[in-house]
Order: structure tokens, then C-alpha cells, then sequence
């Protein structure tokens, strides 16, 4: 049976592009200028799927997304320029409840093999995601209300708490996710309390400009400090830290026993730089792996499905999201089925796990 897909873009060409790549599917496409005709068209027909410009004329991508949401939950998949300029707007419009972005044509070589394949592969996995998981995980624990509980006291708690060092590390979080991840990670970082005693390491699929600007909204969100990682930063206790974009987020002991941040520059056979086997792979040379907590949530692919394996086998904690509650049941299911998650859990119950971890 065909799908259906709205294309929103004020730009001709680009809708022309989209249509291109997209017509190799089995899908009736259908477009819109701009997010007033968008909503219009969303909320008078259910599409599997909704490409959508941020930039456009009488109502912009974000409003758009956020009407279209409201009214009549659908899979968006935004459309970004994955320019510096481009990534706190789209890291509002996955808040707002889009689940993941692609590069807009013209901005990364469109005709090249490899973006055609990742958009061909994000638009067929996420016209699958049924309408009533995505509305049943609009209806998580709001991150925004959160916000407002991160209270001035707890900021200025953060602020004055003592530094601490690696010494005192009795455990470590590790968290991987892909597609549909960033609202879990801005829940997952909004709801630690200011009190919390352990090291977040998370590895979230995206880009340089866009680890940046997620981590500084993160940390805007957080009554933790959240850190978009460099290379050298040593990894204490109480500080949330989030691969940068473009190179692997690994772990250093210096001589002085303090553990820090190496950032490994070469991709190696990872697809995705920062990986999660990375990481997590790192993470054992370093660390008693009874400190370590390995979290997979949803996302595309099979990355960090192999280093969850090692972890469980070196006796960690290995946790994964079930298929009932991810957005892409890719990565935790590979986790799964490799034998890598000692447990299988609901997204709110592996929250509740991290925030009451002791």
C-alpha cells in the first residue's frame, strides 16, 4: 500500500530535489509553500510523513511543526542547512516534537550517493512510526515544565558545589542514541537533581554545529552542568558531557590517575563519528566495569550494539529501550538480540533508573 508524504518548502528547487529522491519510493508526494498551507493540508488529511523547511514565508517551520503536533500528530522529518546559523532552530523544532532532521539539497552535494541514501532510508523509517506512538510519546513528562522547576537555588547549588575529581567516580553513565534521541537525552538531563554524584557521557548522533548547540541548550535545561565535550576535559562527577560532533568521544588515564576526554579523530569502520561502540569500547580500559552504566535508546542502525555485548560480559549495567516505547527500534533491538541488555525497559522506567541511580 502507498504512502503518503507532504513536501513543505517555499523553494521550488528544493521541493524539485526532494521530489526526486523521494519518487524512487513507492509514495503519493504531495507539497506545500509554506507552514500556514502545511498546517492546512496536516490537519485536513493524515500523511505518514511530513518534510519541512525551517525558513519560509507567512509561518516558518517551527510553528508549523508545533500546530501540526497539536492537531494532528505526524512523523516530521526537518529540513536543515546543518549550518551553525540552522542548529538551535532545529534543535527547538525536535523539542517541539519533529523526530529527525536531513540537509537540505544544495548544502551537502544532493546527487551524492550517501545523501540520497540517508534521506531515501530516514523517509521510509519514519513513515512506519505508527500515530500512536508518536501522540503516546508527545505525552512524556514535559521537558519545558521542567525547566521551570530548574529553580535559581539550584543553579546557584551547582555553581557553589565543590570541585570534585576523578577519584571520586563510583559510577559512570554512558548513554547512546540516534534518530528520535534528542528529546529522551533533554528529559534524561532535565530531571537529574542538582545533587547527583555521577558522570553522564552521552553519545547522540548529529553533527559539530548541531552537539554544540544541544549541548548548550541541555545545559540551559539542566540543574546539572552540561559540556559539549573537548579534547583533555577531565570527566568528574555531577557534569553531564555530550560527544562533539565529527570525532569519537573516548577515555584517557594520565599518569596522575585523572581521567579525561580523547577526542579520536580517526572515523575508523564507524559509519557514525561520534559512535557509541567508541565510547563505550573506551570506557572499558579505563573504567571497573561494575562502575559503568551502558543505556542504548532509539535509533537507526546497530551502533553500540557490539560494545554493549563487552560491557555486559565485563559485568556491567547494560540497559535498553523496549520496542514499545522507541521512536526507531534499530539500535536497542540490535543490543538486544546480540545479547547486550540485562534489561529491557520502557523509556520513563529507564528514566527513573539514571535519576534514582545509586
Amino acid at each position: 500500500m502507498s504512502k503518503n508524504i507532504l513536501i513543505v518548502d517555499d523553494s521550488a528547487l528544493v521541493r524539485k530535489q526532494l521530489k526526486e529522491i523521494i519518487s524512487t519510493l513507492d509514495f503519493n508526494i504531495d507539497f506545500a509553500k509554506n507552514g500556514h498551507e502545511a498546517v492546512e493540508k496536516a490537519t485536513s488529511f493524515q500523511y505518514d510523513i511530513i518534510t519541512m523547511d525551517i525558513n519560509m514565508p507567512i509561518m516558518d517551520g517551527l510553528e508549523a511543526t508545533r500546530q501540526i503536533m497539536q492537531k494532528q500528530a505526524t512523523p516530521i522529518l526537518m529540513v536543515s542547512s546543518l549550518t551553525k546559523e540552522d542548529a538551535p532552530t532545529t534543535m527547538e523544532a525536535l523539542e517541539l516534537g519533529a523526530i529527525d532532521y536531513i540537509a537540505k539539497p544544495g548544502t551537502m552535494n544532493v546527487g551524492k550517493n550517501e545523501n540520497r541514501e540517508e534521506i531515501l532510508e530516514k523517509v521510509q523509517l519514519l513513515s512506519k512510526i505508527s500515530i500512536r506512538r508518536l501522540k503516546r510519546n508527545l505525552l512524556r513528562p514535559a521537558t519545558r515544565e521542567r525547566r521551570r522547576l530548574v529553580t535559581r537555588k539550584e543553579s546557584e547549588l551547582r555553581k557553589e558545589a565543590p570541585v570534585s575529581s576523578t577519584k571520586e567516580i563510583e559510577k559512570i553513565v554512558l548513554i547512546g542514541s540516534s534518530t528520535g534521541g534528542p528529546g529522551l537525552i533533554e528529559q534524561i538531563c532535565t530531571h537529574v537533581p542538582s545533587s547527583y554524584k555521577y558522570p553522564i557521557c552521552i553519545v547522540q548522533h548529529m553533527p559539530e554545529h548541531f552537539s554544540k548547540a544541544f549541548a548548550e541548550r541541555l545545559d540551559r535545561a539542566s540543574p546539572l552542568p552540561v559540556y559539549e565535550t573537548q579534547n583533555g576535559m577531565e570527566v568528574v562527577p555531577g557534569n553531564i558531557y555530550v560527544a562533539r560532533g565529527g570525532v569519537h568521544l573516548t577515555f584517557r588515564k594520565k599518569v596522575s590517575g585523572k581521567i579525561v576526554i580523547y577526542e579520536d579523530k580517526n572515523k575508523g569502520s564507524s559509519f557514525f563519528q561520534p559512535s557509541v561502540n567508541a565510547m563505550m569500547h573506551s570506557s572499558l580500559k579505563i573504567f571497573d566495569a561494575k562502575k559503568i552504566v551502558g543505556v542504548i535508546l532509539t535509533g537507526i542502525g546497530d551502533d553500540g550494539a557490539d560494545a554493549m555485548v563487552e560491557l555486559k560480559k565485563a559485568g556491567a549495567y547494560t540497559i535498553g529501550e523496549s520496542e514499545n516505547s522507541a521512536t526507531i527500534y534499530g539500535m536497542p533491538k540490535e543490543a538486544y538480540e546480540r545479547g547486550g541488555v540485562l534489561e529491557q525497559l520502557d523509556f520513563l522506567a529507564i528514566l527513573k533508573k539514571i535519576v534514582t541511580l545509586r
